[in-house]
């Protein structure tokens, strides 16, 4: 039997009094809140639950119980909590969800049920074309996504010749994909890395023999982190462009320090961008937490107010599954990315960012837009939704 780490949390409108009979709505977050993805997972949870906890444990101004699964990054127990949720618990809303694999296992069940799902993180190719479904919307990004901005990036740079670093994975193999879309230049070289892979020498030696224009890497996590502290050693990092997708944010950055100055990352959403929502996020999540939201939290973040929007709109009533779900697709809130809608495939349309580690007012090391490649783009997939 697979052990499960789960947590129910029922909020209510009088703050510290918790009575679960007041809840009106339930919602089950599934997410990886153990092993090597656990800090991405966290996060998520913690931008969701921020959101619930400034409107006094409600959404749409009904009482919430919000249900706290760990997936553990194993699809079969993301598939077999999907269904508890839906069977026994007889949630509403299915949120969370930080890796494909996973999210394409919960699928089925969530598919044949009466639930709707809001997703945070994850975002497949075939959910986003040929097998999106109505009932699924998401608040972060189809998974090339990020890797189109540092193509566009690229090219809009003139790195013409670029050696390209991702895990040896369907991930990683995604990753290249993307970058592809938009990059008209020459991949001189692929580095197909081990997951969790810790010594980067070989790949070091291969970028001094190669020379190219720039470094393109999709590293997550510890790979990440060990990768820019070497590249960093080597003295390569002053002397090659290094650009990434998940690989410098909110939740390495702490790890990094100096050692991740002047590294670019593409992404949908970093800490200092003008929208009014973003700001307050960061501000309110900062005295919380006391660091620095990463772009998972700000898309839970996002999740939970499409939520609230969709509840508001039906006066807090979930009776009428149809009035609730188109609720859902139209998006009326104020996300931390100005102007958000969504496409027929429930992924949004939004700009595409590149951003430089930098030290803020502070002095500490985040990240800094300096580019929007990708204006108001939809993702690669969308016109497969029928």
């Amino acid at each position: 039997m697979i052990h499960r780490i789960r947590s129910v949390l029922v909020t209510c409108a009088l703050g510290a009094t918790v009575l679960a009979a007041s809840a009106q709505v339930k919602i089950g977050f599934v997410g990886t809140l153990s092993g090597p993805g656990a800090a991405l997972g966290q996060e998520q949870y913690d931008g969701f639950m921020l959101a619930v906890e400034q409107r006094q444990g409600m959404l749409g101004g009904v009482p919430v119980t919000v249900i706290k699964e760990d997936d553990q990054h194993n699809p079969d127990l993301g598939a077999q909590l999907a269904q508890r949720l839906i069977e026994k618990d007889k949630v509403t809303f299915i949120t969370g969800v930080t890796f494909s694999d996973v999210m394409m296992a919960m699928a089925k069940p969530m598919v044949r049920s009466r639930i709707l799902f809001v997703g945070s993180n994850a975002g497949p190719a075939p959910i986003a074309g040929k097998q999106c479904n109505i009932k699924f919307v998401f608040t972060s990004y189809q998974d090339e996504y990020q890797a189109q901005i540092v193509g566009r990036y690229a090219v809009d740079k003139r790195y013409w010749k670029t050696l390209f670093l991702a895990p040896d994975s369907p991930w990683g193999k995604d990753q290249l994909r993307g970058f592809k879309r938009y990059y008209s230049g020459e991949v001189v070289s692929e580095i197909h890395v081990q997951p969790h892979q810790t010594d980067y020498a070989a790949a070091l030696a291969q970028i001094q023999r190669v020379a190219p224009d720039a470094v393109v890497a999709f590293l997550p996590g510890d790979m990440g982190v060990n990768f820019i502290q070497q590249m960093n050693r080597s003295g390569l990092l002053n002397k090659v462009p290094l650009l990434t997708g998940g690989t410098v944010d909110g939740t390495t950055l702490p790890l990094l320090k100096d050692a991740a100055l002047n590294v670019l990352a593409g992404a949908v959403w970093g800490p200092d961008l003008p929208s009014p929502t973003s700001k307050a996020f960061v501000e309110a999540f900062e005295k919380k937490h006391g660091r620095i939201p990463s772009q998972y939290a700000a898309q839970s973040f996002d999740a939970a107010l499409l939520i609230d929007s969709a509840l508001k709109e039906t006066k807090g009533s979930v009776a009428d599954f149809d009035t609730l779900r188109n609720a859902l697709n139209d998006a009326r809130f104020p996300s931390v990315r100005s102007g958000f809608r969504l496409l027929r495939n429930g992924f949004p349309i939004q700009d595409g960012h590149v951003f430089v580690v930098a030290k803020d007012a502070k002095g500490r090391p985040s990240l800094k837009r300096i580019a929007t490649p990708l204006l108001g783009n939809p993702d690669w997939y969308w016109d497969e939704c029928r």
